[in-house]
């Protein structure tokens, strides 16, 4: 029965902010999220301008975990299938829970390997960023940045 549901689901293809807001109402336990600060070879930072988020503002690469995969993993396969760009996800630096939207979230360090930038639904855009010429983000994702700066 599970499996019909999930081919039903996956056919739909409802937006991004629609699902989520289906998963938070149907779903009692805690999604798991995963971000990640990666660096170039420059020591810049990633940001992606998803097409969900608040007026196309910059934010760090993310996304949810699926049932049975590691959180790396995760994390690489959500900004491969955003962006097209190839990451290695190497240090865990926080776990942190946001009681609102019912998430975990993991939030790794890592780099850049390689590949090449491709629009998607979710990415409008990419760049990266010195530290000191980061646009506006949140505190919260300044917070996670500095930590993963002082540990490189």
């Amino acid at each position: 029965m599970m499996t019909i549901l999930l081919k039903i689901w996956k056919s739909l293809k409802l937006p991004t902010s629609l699902q989520l807001f289906a998963m938070r109402r149907v779903n009692d336990q805690f999604l798991i999220g995963v971000t990640g600060i990666i660096f170039n070879d420059q020591n810049e930072i990633l940001l992606i301008k998803h097409s969900y988020r608040d007026n196309g503002k910059w934010s760090l690469p993310g996304g949810y975990i699926k049932g049975k995969e590691h959180p790396k993993e995760g994390l690489e396969r959500e900004i491969e299938e955003e962006t097209g760009l190839v990451v290695s996800a190497d240090e865990r630096l926080k776990i942190r829970t946001d009681r609102h939207s019912s998430r975990l979230d993991i939030v790794y360090s890592g780099k850049l390997i390689g590949g090449e930038f491709k629009s998607s639904e979710e990415a409008q855009e990419v760049g990266f960023f010195k530290f000191d010429s980061l646009p506006q983000i949140s505190k919260e994702q300044l917070i996670f940045i500095d930590r993963a700066m002082e540990k490189r």
